[in-house]
């Protein structure tokens, strides 16, 4: 990793890029970083560094937006080379990605850890060659049914949009928030209110 100084943010939303994977759980990252762009006014988003990228302003920091276009399972070879020319060191990557261990609207934040079967971010482990970077996960839960590779692509269904409608904007918040108060004061702040609302 570069050891530059930097006070630029990297916020991946992870992904995949065919139009056909838009509506599943698997692009909730996507649906994340999409939000954060909108909040800011939308505006154009670059192809650098395999994948959809844009500068913005959040809660008055430098931050860049970063859609892999890998995807998913390659997300560590978009995330990686992104971070080296942009000299944005580990502590201030956040990935937002969708969790199958946490319950159907659930959003988390937490650092380091592992994969936990994400296929998404044991690339980004891979390619940055730590764990140790912010992660802010939005639950999906399990079905008992289908296989987890089938469940994350599956469309969200109707009855559960609103649900994660409102996950969407609980995870940007909780972007926003981990940019301007910092990952362990939003960890504490958001883990409990969703633990509360359970």
């Amino acid at each position: 990793m570069s050891a530059s100084p930097t006070h630029t943010w990297l916020i991946a939303g992870l992904g995949n890029p065919e139009e056909r994977y838009d509506a599943t759980f698997h692009n909730l990252g996507f649906r994340v970083a999409d939000l954060l762009s909108d909040r800011q006014g939308g505006g154009r988003w670059e192809s650098l560094f395999r994948g959809r990228l844009r500068k913005v302003r959040l809660e008055g920091t430098r931050a860049v937006l970063l859609k892999p276009m890998t995807y998913m399972n390659l997300s560590g070879e978009s995330v990686r080379p992104a971070a080296d020319k942009l000299g944005v060191p580990l502590e201030r990557i956040v990935v937002v990605h969708d969790d199958l261990d946490l319950e159907p609207g659930d959003v988390r934040v937490k650092v380091g850890g592992g994969a936990g079967g994400h296929r998404g971010l044991a690339s980004c482990i891979q390619h940055l060659a730590s764990p140790e970077f912010i992660r802010v996960r939005i639950g999906i839960g399990r079905h008992e049914h289908v296989p987890a590779d089938r469940w994350v692509l599956t469309r969200i269904p109707a009855d559960q949009g609103q649900t994660f409608d409102e996950a969407v904007e609980r995870a940007a918040d909780a972007v926003e928030m981990i940019l301007s108060r910092g990952p362990a004061l939003t960890m504490n702040e958001t883990n409990r209110r969703e633990a509360e609302s359970d």
